[in-house]
């Protein structure tokens, strides 16, 4: 059997979109999975599109995710050069090689020729008309023009290209481990161009020269090139090397939560949601665009999201895979052919089941850069209590400042002054203060130990959990939600909470009064 290598081939244009991370994650779990190799091959050939920090993006978000590379520009490797700006010399050679052998030719139209033809052949069935067979014998190419006017632009220097020759006719076939046995017909394709007038290649050829020079043994990629395939194996048949052709395998699109279209930027900027791995910042739009690392996403919990936008591990009911398990679990076999919908809120869920998972003492390193961020250095020990007791109240990174902060924070106002008005009574008043006088002279400040004490009090007082409850969690964090109360203040100390019981009870006052 042919020995598994896959690339991720991504164009420096801009940032890694999210589909992108899928297919370098598809790519990467089935490489590990048979024991393959994982290459990253950085496919430049489009200068006029070239994003400065890009590429350097791109090589980030993988290590981000854990997608360790094998081969590649920064790793390097026996097939190398791994960029394909590095690489050009080769393409032309077969570029011309084709056109030698009949399956290509030379064109020197204009951009403004070309478009001329498409108006003059535009028609309302045919809106837009192909540069093909039907077309080609009306242009100016070595197929259409005689040998003294090819001569003729040749001496000038006129700037030429080489395009494919596709035959009318022919039907395409091909197979695709997701799809099955697609066709196409010839008829569909126009005659791409292979190798620009600066020399550069086309995708179209570096891609095929590439694969077949790197013995790429499986295309994993977006259904978006799903029609770009019929003309890749028309190139590695017409350059002899169809007995050596990838398996192809086309992933389904990522949709938009609602299945309306494809995920873009644009729509995630719209609704605030992230579509990239990383924040990128778009000096030519002058916006930022966020990433689900600096949304606080986990990129385990991430990887785990994306890997179920498109594949399902089959007969589990299991959703929590581990790097090892997906690889073990991984099977392009059981990646679906319809679109998957983009789902933010299960995306956080996974994120969630990460966090409370992550051992104490990690989550507070993770957490600690939004604590001081708002001026608080406490102590590894104590973040890390905090981290413990609050882990299932934030879905991601980001939230833990605002469910956690009265651990860092005196408490300055309260969320609830409704039942502060209604329920802080004369007649409990006395009795509340009493409560407060028992906790500060706690010696054991334990949870167990407040419960016990707060309790054997409120049945002696008969004080329902109503009058009690509410306002020591408002003086002591500002708000009527969170974790336990106990387990809170056994946290905080004994001499934080006399301080804000004082406090929190002196305003309770004033609100009433008020």
């Amino acid at each position: 059997m042919k020995k598994v290598r896959v690339r991720f081939a991504p164009s420096p244009t801009g940032p890694l979109h999210i589909g992108g991370v899928r297919t370098a994650l598809y790519n990467y779990l089935f490489a590990r999975k048979m024991g393959g190799t994982f290459i990253l091959r950085i496919e430049d050939t489009d200068r006029t599109r070239y994003v400065e920090g890009a590429e350097e993006y791109i090589m980030n978000a993988l290590k981000w995710c854990g997608l360790e590379v094998d081969e590649g520009v920064e790793k390097g490797g026996d097939y190398g050069p791994y960029r394909q700006s590095d690489r050009k010399p080769m393409y032309a050679q077969y570029a011309e090689q084709l056109v030698k052998n009949g399956h290509a030719y030379y064109a020197y139209d204009t951009p403004e020729e070309i478009n001329q033809m498409r108006e003059n052949l535009k028609t309302p069935e045919d809106p837009n008309p192909k540069y093909n067979y039907a077309s080609r014998g009306k242009m100016k190419n070595t197929l259409s023009l005689s040998e003294s006017d090819i001569k003729a632009l040749d001496d000038k220097g006129t700037p030429r290209i080489i395009r494919l020759k596709v035959e009318p006719n022919e039907e395409i076939i091909f197979n695709d481990i997701v799809r099955g046995e697609v066709k196409f017909s010839s008829n569909e394709l126009d005659d791409k161009v292979l190798l620009k007038t600066d020399g550069m290649p086309t995708y179209h050829m570096a891609n095929i020269v590439d694969d077949h020079f790197m013995e790429i043994s499986h295309v994993i990629r977006g259904e978006e090139w799903l029609p770009s395939t019929p003309t890749h194996v028309l190139l590695y048949r017409y350059l002899g090397w169809e007995d050596t052709m990838p398996q192809f395998c086309h992933l389904p699109l990522i949709l938009k939560p609602d299945g309306k279209g494809k995920l873009s930027k644009r729509y995630g900027a719209k609704v605030g949601i992230p579509v990239f791995p990383l924040d990128w910042m778009d000096k030519k739009e002058d916006a930022l665009f966020m990433g689900f690392r600096e949304q606080g996403f986990l990129p385990q919990a991430t990887v785990n999201f994306l890997v179920f936008l498109g594949w399902n591990p089959g007969d589990t009911e299991q959703e929590i895979f581990g790097m090892q398990e997906l690889i073990d679990a991984f099977d392009l076999k059981r990646v679906n052919k319809s679109g998957a919908r983009f789902d933010i809120q299960k995306a956080k869920w996974f994120n969630q089941q990460y966090i409370m998972q992550t051992d104490a003492a990690e989550l507070a390193a993770l957490v600690r850069p939004y604590v001081e961020k708002h001026g608080h250095q406490p102590t590894d020990e104590y973040l890390a209590k905090v981290c413990d007791l609050m882990r299932e109240r934030f879905e991601t990174l980001n939230e833990f400042w605002d469910n956690s902060r009265y651990f860092f924070e005196e408490v300055t106002e309260y969320d609830n002054e409704k039942i502060i008005r209604k329920k802080w009574k004369p007649e409990n008043r006395e009795k509340m203060h009493d409560l407060k006088s028992i906790i500060n002279r706690l010696r054991n400040f334990t949870p167990e130990n407040i419960e016990e004490h707060v309790k054997k009090f409120m049945e002696e007082n008969e004080l329902g959990a109503g009058q009690v409850f509410p306002f020591l969690r408002l003086a002591v964090t500002g708000t009527t939600k969170g974790a336990s109360i106990f387990d809170v203040m056994s946290v905080l100390d004994e001499e934080e909470v006399a301080k804000r019981l004082e406090r929190g009870f002196e305003d309770f006052d004033k609100i009433k009064n008020a």
